[in-house]
């Protein structure tokens, strides 16, 4: 019995051993792919883009995961943000991102940003408001004005609306992996599913060849 009994445990391990990590992933079900896919930054690399918006809840509170598993993702992975533009509305936040982004300050700013927001209520539109945590912040208002205006800036925001409509956005936070597919939290069925239905897309790009 004890023979029988050894077996059937390594008969199973074995099994298991064979089996995929994750189920197989299913197009237009657990993730979306694009009709037309997008143009890559970079290249020789397996390209994340991340679309969010500033005053989205759901953006910020993706965050506090987002963070620390864009820190883990592997050397031949590239990740990068990129504010949706689906409106004029949305374009103000979109400037507000990439004249962070030119003044060299996005990576000190980004989260007190998002904290200003939507735990202290800051209203951007505001002006008083917005200057006050502009020199808060170390921000000069007159050069952020200036960089905001700047044809530079206002270049990447429609650039940013271009993508948008590339990828055909409904609403963020939306994943997208090599231009290619996109994911969103319904479809990962939480923000930590979306991630790792992510890290799936990933590995099957992986298994293709990428442009250099």
């Amino acid at each position: 019995m004890k023979r029988f009994t050894l077996l059937a445990a390594a008969l199973m391990a074995a099994a298991l051993s064979l089996a995929p990590a994750h189920a197989q992933l299913k197009a237009g079900t657990d993730y979306t792919e694009i009709k037309g896919a997008q143009p890559v930054e970079a290249k020789g690399k397996i390209e994340v883009v991340e679309f969010f918006w500033y005053r989205c809840p759901h953006c910020y509170s993706l965050e506090p995961i987002l963070e620390p598993w864009t820190k883990k993702l592997p050397a031949d992975v590239q990740f990068r943000r990129v504010p949706a533009v689906l409106s004029d509305n949305w374009a103000i936040d979109a400037a507000i991102f990439y004249t962070f982004e030119a003044l060299g300050v996005l990576e000190k700013v980004h989260k007190p940003f998002f904290d200003a927001i939507h735990k202290d209520r800051l209203n951007i539109t505001n002006e008083t408001a917005m200057t006050e945590w502009l020199t808060k912040n170390g921000i000069d208002r007159k050069k952020f004005d200036e960089t905001y205006k700047s044809f530079g800036v206002q270049a990447k925001v429609k650039r940013a609306a271009q993508l948008s409509v590339g990828y055909q956005l409904e609403g963020v936070p939306l994943l997208a992996v090599q231009g290619k597919y996109t994911i969103n939290a319904d479809q990962g069925g939480s923000q930590a599913g979306m991630l790792t239905t992510t890290d799936q897309l990933i590995s099957m790009v992986r298994k293709s060849p990428v442009k250099k």
